[in-house]
């Protein structure tokens, strides 16, 4: 079949998928009163598919359950790895919700583990109404000067997403990636750069379905991050890889979560993302 350049891939999916993305601060703060919001934002989000970032869970209770029973988001998981500040054998780590039945599910750890600035990825495959979603919860090192570290943590996350994601159905990567767009570890994801793996390159949601602003995700008119001193930056992203028939993942609209403070608290230190996904 020849390639026609009014319809290069094919005629587009009009139907979408919400998936959205929250560095929710562990239970740092006050961290009920917290979830409370972030759980009300999430609410009005309504996606299809939620990536918690700096979840919890403990022996006696997940957050992954906490909030998929309260967003009536059935299918939950999560992995983790000790979080050295909880006295109570607490996990910290990364949970998908989704709305949707998962398959297979693992995790990847990223980069070297020296420290405490490693990278973490976790994949879940939802079984949606129109195939896969395939869906890799991601953190990168925090560290404003571990680009380097950060670079390899993408190419491994790279060889990752190669070994487990069907090339064929839509791919995102979601998470905090504690980096801006300009720098060399998310050019690498965005093609603007060597990319992680051979033919692996994503839409960054917000570049391209934003509103046109920057779109800052840490933010020092958050209360909660203004204490760190760190200039204003978007770190949060939802990416999908490309390109697939039918525009399978190109992103349609995008927008942020949990800007403002709800009864007095604000939900978290970062600002959410949510994006509307063909699919």
């Amino acid at each position: 079949m020849g390639y026609d350049i009014s319809e290069p891939y094919g005629p587009l999916i009009e139907s979408t998928a919400r998936v959205a993305v929250w560095n929710v601060w562990a239970r740092y703060g006050p961290w009920r009163e917290r979830e409370r919001a972030i759980t009300a934002v999430l609410e009005g989000a309504d996606a299809d598919v939620v990536v918690l970032v700096e979840a919890w869970e403990t022996p006696e209770e997940s957050q992954a359950d906490r909030l998929g029973t309260r967003l009536g988001l059935a299918h939950r998981v999560f992995r983790g790895v000790p979080d050295e500040t909880a006295s109570d054998g607490g996990l910290s780590g990364v949970a998908v919700l989704s709305r949707w039945p998962l398959g297979q599910v693992g995790e990847q750890r990223l980069g070297r583990q020296d420290g405490w600035d490693g990278g973490f990825a976790m994949f879940a495959r939802v079984n949606g109404p129109r195939g896969p979603l395939q869906v890799f919860g991601v953190t990168l090192g925090w560290k404003l000067g571990h680009s380097v570290q950060r670079q390899q943590q993408v190419r491994d996350l790279g060889v990752y997403v190669r070994k487990e994601g069907d090339a064929e159905a839509p791919i995102v990567v979601a998470g905090d990636l504690n980096a801006a767009p300009d720098s060399d570890e998310v050019r690498m994801l965005t093609g603007r750069a060597a990319v992680p793996a051979p033919g692996l390159v994503f839409y960054d949601a917000w570049e391209v379905a934003g509103d046109g602003t920057a779109g800052h995700t840490w933010s020092n008119a958050n209360p909660w991050a203004r204490p760190v001193l760190w200039p204003d930056r978007r770190i949060d992203y939802v990416l999908s890889a490309w390109p697939r028939q039918g525009g399978a993942g190109h992103p349609v609209r995008c927008g942020l979560l949990g800007t403002s403070p709800l009864d007095g608290v604000m939900p978290s230190d970062h600002y959410g993302v949510v994006a509307d996904l063909r699919y």
